[in-house]
């Protein structure tokens, strides 16, 4: 009872009295020494015989009193102890702390003392300045925790005599202890010292979860293990990737009424969730348990709603008190983030204005083909500037696409002219001369170039770019996309990899421990990388949710636990055992179900077999590695068959898959008799198959053991089956497109009708599908606008579960079984579909000049804009045999397709095509469509077909898929595909990139529409597939 008082007393004033002096030495005997013995007998005192206390204490009184309190100190302590100097007594334990500007030392001090106290400690911490020179506290047990450099810490640290050896490395940390009483936890660095006390909570915990589940186990035992711990201890790590960090987008599965992509203010209305304190600390301290150390907070133009600027105070897009709030939760953020030793870093999108200013200046907040001008650049350095002098300590992230021009001299011109120096603006108006990091997106844009233009004005730049694309597909990256990330790792101090969006993900559940550490591995081996930034494993878009039908709604953190841990722990070292990595996570997956080893490692087998699926499908036989394709929804058989026709983006099949064939080439090489190379889609459909039967049998073995967190469980079971059967619906459809090609090549009816009963079982197999998952998800994409189009459309929120593909893939099937009752009865091949396009009625638009070119000279002019007189028909051209498109030579059409054979086009100048692209102001008051044909050779003097990879505005008008293939024939020029827009009535004004193209004329709207079948006209391409997409129309 007197030990227990005076250690009040202590806790209270250890500093001045002659009171609180005999406190300390009472309580640093007790922690120290343990009054009546060790800690376990400590513990049942009132079993054993030792020592008294009130002995104790009246001897310590009167040998303090006789100024022997040092020498006999010391007598005391070996009796009681005999051989151990730190021994527990009612578990007491003191941890003195470095204080410092940042709160990471004592985040991490507190961190430590809650753990300690779970395991039945009593702690208290102190500031280590207030108990370095007090004598009462030399021989007291004691966890200290500092940096290497700090002058009072060091002190400690020279104490050691040669013992212990710091580790410089940043963010490094080396944790030792030693039987006199001491436990040090020294940092490199603030988050050194953090990261070490996190690492000693994490082996005490491990330790305590360890005794507990021994039988015949209690706390005296616990103690004695603790004490050897911190007796024993010697521990130095630091982390081998420099960024580790995750992201969070303040963007939403819809677009809102009026905006364009990633234009979303920042309200209560929008994101209620930002304003969440309690939400914003869960977050946080999961980023910091798992050793992340930044935030990235995505968003297309955030400045109008953060910062308010002198010239154009209109700017601002959200109210004055969200205005505030937002400048309150910015604040709080990154005060509670930088405690937690993680750095905030905003990203946006360019160009981009804020939707008041682009209405008061008569201008779009975005437009791609936009030039520069001088009102958007000044706006844009000004938010910037404004931006870093309001949120010091907050970094940016900056992707020069998407809203401008992609590869070219603008990506550097806006980088260096605009971008740049609104950065320093700032930091001269903090008076700040130390550059803070800004990283360069390589992303729809030329970043080699951009940092090679930009470092003799700004040194301290690093870069980012996608791992996987938009996907994840593989650990052996390869081809141009690896080419690219090496001159990136060779060029910034810091390339980041970005785990992007992973869409084929979406919305199973993935934690496969073995890919992902793989993953990470190749980040350094192959890309030369040093930074992760890696996002939610599925549902970006809808955060902080995930998909699953739960009621209440489920948190992506929470799910996701083993996804952000696995990718985290490989930041920090991917260099760790695999046999050692499987009992780990084994372990804490057995924890998180309360099971034994053995079902922890089921579970763990059912996430390492299922990891493989979705990968190597998409590798194998996708479109995209954007999240334009939703891989869990399936494929319609014509994308199998024809990838080409929806926009094939083969950057997937060349950098993002191991070497190997797609569908079209496996069946011609097969025809060929030709020996096939690499990964096939036959192994693909083989293995998938394989491996989800190998999940499923896991997660079965492992449901009896399942003791906690049974719901959690039985969605990873349901996860796992939905598996199965995805698996199963791809592996049919593959084998069925094989034969169907080879249809195209033979011609013989055997071929279509040895696909059908693998079509029949496709479908089947997604019927299973559906049931299985469809009551378990509200959805099966986030994304759900109509830049989501594979399998089909999700304009307006369409096609987004399985129930609304089912009956998409039974028509399929059912017009396949009808065309081939056709030709069995009449022998008819439709492959030239052009019937069904009918009569598209050709039409005429009123051509206006822009305001903002009005009295330019065609030397000023930006972009190049049609200008045609009506009455005349000056500029048209037939596009048909003997039609001349260009006004600047006289090259002639050779073909048209039969469609476009009575349009009338217009009359381009390519070189200004290529020098100021092509813009069309004009009005209309009917709906129309205008056809433009692309030319499909990859080269800077041919305007690039649109790609939602890269361009979010890609579809904006309906544009982003291939109407017509190889649509015409144009002497000495690439193969044409026909792409369509469609206008509503009233004045628009279309802004085209840089680079020729064919404006082959405008329709009445209501003749074309999305209802009309895309095909391949087969003019001009060389070597193609047959045309069979008609059997299943």
């Amino acid at each position: 009872m007197v030990s227990l008082i005076m250690w009040n007393l202590t806790l209270k004033d250890n500093r001045s009295s002659t009171r609180n002096c005999l406190g300390s030495c009472l309580s640093c005997m007790a922690v120290n020494h343990g009054i009546g013995g060790d800690r376990h007998r400590k513990y049942n005192s009132h079993k054993h015989r030792g020592y008294s206390p009130h002995w104790l204490l009246c001897l310590l009184l009167l040998l303090l009193m006789a100024g022997q309190q040092a020498q006999l100190f010391g007598q005391i302590s070996r009796q009681v102890s005999g051989q151990n100097s730190r021994q527990n007594s009612g578990q007491k334990m003191l941890i003195a702390y470095q204080k410092e500007k940042t709160g990471r030392v004592a985040f991490g001090a507190t961190r430590l003392s809650a753990t300690l106290k779970k395991a039945g400690f009593q702690t208290s911490m102190l500031p280590l300045n207030e108990i370095i020179d007090n004598k009462a506290f030399k021989t007291r047990h004691c966890i200290y925790i500092g940096v290497n450099d700090d002058p009072v810490f060091n002190r400690l640290l020279l104490q050691q005599k040669g013992r212990f050896e710091p580790d410089t490395a940043k963010e490094g940390f080396v944790i030792q202890g030693d039987r006199e009483g001491m436990t040090l936890v020294a940092g490199a660095d603030k988050s050194g010292a953090l990261y070490g006390c996190l690492q000693l909570a994490d082996q005490l915990t491990a330790l305590v979860s360890d005794i507990s589940t021994k039988k015949g186990s209690d706390s005296r035992h616990l103690y004695v293990a603790i004490d050897s711990l911190l007796n024993n201890i010697n521990v130095s790590d630091q982390p081998q990737m420099t960024l580790r960090g995750a992201c969070i987008g303040l963007q939403k599965p819809y677009l809102l009424p009026g905006r364009g992509t990633y234009e979303y203010p920042y309200t209560k209305e929008n994101f209620p969730w930002f304003y969440n304190k309690e939400l914003w600390i869960k977050y946080l301290d999961m980023l910091v348990e798992n050793r992340m150390n930044t935030l990235y907070l995505w968003s297309g133009h955030p400045f109008a709603s953060l910062v308010r600027l002198k010239d154009y105070p209109d700017a601002v897009e959200v109210d004055s008190a969200t205005f505030t709030a937002n400048q309150q939760m910015f604040h709080f953020l990154t005060t509670e983030a930088n405690k937690r030793g993680i750095w905030v870093i905003q990203a946006f999108y360019n160009i981009i204005v804020s939707k008041p200013f682009a209405e008061k200046h008569h201008i779009k907040t975005q437009d791609r083909n936009r030039p520069i001008t001088p009102l958007i650049a000044d706006y844009t350095r000004k938010s910037i500037a404004a931006f870093v002098k309001q949120y010091p300590n907050v970094g940016l992230l900056v992707t020069l696409g998407e809203a401008m021009e992609g590869v070219g001299p603008d990506d550097t011109n806006w980088f260096t002219k605009t971008i740049i120096p609104g950065v320093k603006d700032g930091l001269k108006a903090l008076g700040q001369t130390k550059e803070p990091p800004i990283i360069l997106r390589a992303h729809d844009a030329d970043a080699p170039a951009v940092i090679a233009a930009a470092k003799p004005l700004y040194h301290n730049l690093y870069t980012m770019a996608k791992y996987n694309g938009e996907a994840l597909t593989t650990y052996r990256p390869r081809g141009p996309w690896a080419a690219l990330h090496k001159k990136l790792s060779e060029t910034s101090p810091v390339q980041v990899e970005n785990v992007h969006i992973l869409a084929n993900l979406e919305p199973f559940r993935y934690g496969a421990d073995d890919f992902i550490q793989k993953c990470v591995q190749a980040m350094h081996k192959i890309y030369g990388s040093n930074g992760l930034h890696l996002y939610p494993q599925a549902s970006y878009w809808d955060w902080p949710y995930s998909a699953d039908n739960t009621d209440p709604r489920l948190l992506q953190m929470d799910r996701d636990w083993l996804w952000y841990s696995e990718w985290a722990r490989y930041a920090w070292n991917a260099e760790r055992d695999r046999e050692k990595e499987r009992q780990y996570w084994s372990k804490r997956i057995a924890g998180k179900y309360g099971s034994d080893l053995k079902t922890g490692q089921n579970i763990l087998t059912a996430y390492e077999a299922s990891g493989l699926i979705a990968p190597k499908l998409l590798r194998r036989y996708g479109i995209t590695d954007g999240n334009r394709q939703t891989l869990s929804l399936g494929m319609l058989m014509s994308q199998l068959i024809d990838p080409e026709r929806y926009g094939l983006f083969t950057l997937l099949y060349n950098s993002e898959s191991p070497e190997g064939e797609m569908i079209t080439e496996y069946a011609s090489k097969e025809w060929l008799h030709q020996k096939h190379i690499g990964e096939t889609p036959v192994q693909i459909a083989r293995e998938v198959v394989a491996d989800a039967a190998k999940a499923v049998k896991a997660i079965q073995a492992a449901q009896g053991g399942v003791t906690k967190n049974t719901a959690e469980f039985k969605r990873l079971k349901t996860d796992m089956l939905s598996y199965q059967y995805l698996a199963s619906f791809y592996s049919k459809k593959v084998m069925a497109a094989l034969d169907i090609l080879r249809y195209g090549y033979s011609h013989h009816l055997q071929d279509l009708e040895a696909a059908v009963p693998l079509m029949e079982q496709s479908v089947q197999a997604f019927q299973h599908l559906a049931a299985v998952a469809g009551p378990a998800y509200l959805y099966a994409n986030s994304l759900q606008t109509g830049a989501r189009k594979i399998p089909m459309t999700g304009k307006n929120g369409q096609y987004k579960t399985w129930a609304d593909l089912l009956p998409v893939y039974q028509q399929e099937l059912d017009h396949f079984k009808k065309n081939i009752a056709a030709l069995k009865a009449h022998g008819k091949d439709n492959s030239i579909t052009t019937s069904t396009w009918g009569a598209l009625k050709a039409t005429r638009v009123q051509f206006l000049v822009p305001k903002d070119t009005a009295g330019l000279s065609m030397a000023e002019l930006g972009a190049y804009y049609i200008k045609l007189d009506n009455q005349n028909q000056t500029g048209i051209y037939q596009t048909r045999h003997g039609g001349q498109p260009f006004s600047d030579t006289t090259v002639a059409i050779d073909s048209m397709a039969m469609p476009l054979r009575k349009l009338s086009g217009l009359k381009v100048d390519r070189t200004r095509q290529i020098e100021a692209g092509t813009r069309l102001y004009f009005k209309t008051d009917k709906p129309v469509t205008l056809f433009v044909g692309f030319f499909t050779q990859k080269n800077k003097a041919y305007l690039k077909e649109p790609e939602l990879e890269t361009d979010a505005s890609a579809n904006d008008y309906g544009q982003a898929a291939t109407k017509i293939a190889n649509a015409g024939i144009l002497p000495g020029y690439p193969a044409i595909n026909v792409h369509s827009y469609t206008f509503d009535k009233g004045v628009h004004d279309l802004q085209l990139g840089k680079g020729i193209c064919l404006l082959l004329g405008f329709v009445e709207a209501n003749s074309t529409g999305e209802h009309l079948p895309a095909f391949d006209a087969r003019l001009g391409a060389a070597g193609g597939h047959p045309d069979l997409d008609w059997l299943f129309r």
